[in-house]
């Protein structure tokens, strides 16, 4: 299940690969939903301040939702990151995806200090390949 945070970090990465806004097909696609559910979400996102949707032409962070989604990046690459470099862990993205919703604050705080994160994070990710460029991984497997 895709959570607001998933939503707001999808929007983002997909915003910077398309340098402008996100179109509901490719967020969809991205978050493996149909457009129905994106356009739901995106209406949810909207009603609350984070998210700014043009009919034919996309959706665009707020200030707010670019805040948002970039903490819940730099969530998701604690996670990455902790799963390669002390777990050992090879389907590292999919694992990621599955505990993004489940790991707050003060857990990614904790695993932060364990994994020594770069002080550039969260633009350390690549989103045209999904995973964090600092890690020293291939996608999909680990050291």
């Amino acid at each position: 299940m895709n959570t607001a945070e998933q939503y707001l970090k999808a929007i983002y990465l997909v915003q910077q690969v398309e340098n402008g806004p996100a179109a509901t097909g490719r967020l969809a696609d991205t978050l493996d939903v149909s457009p129905a559910s994106a356009n739901e979400m995106i209406g949810k996102l909207e009603s609350r301040g984070l998210a700014d949707h043009e009919k034919y032409k996309g959706v665009t962070l707020t200030d707010e939702g670019i805040e948002r989604a970039r903490d819940s990046l730099q969530t998701y690459c604690i996670i990455e990151r902790f799963l390669v470099e002390v777990l050992g862990v090879e389907e590292f993205r999919a694992e990621a995806g599955q505990l993004e919703s489940v790991i707050d604050e003060t857990v990614a705080e904790r695993l932060d200090t364990i994994i020594d994160r770069e002080p550039q994070c969260p633009d350390c990710f690549a989103p045209d390949e999904d995973v964090c460029a600092l890690l020293d991984a291939e996608p999909g497997a680990a050291d």
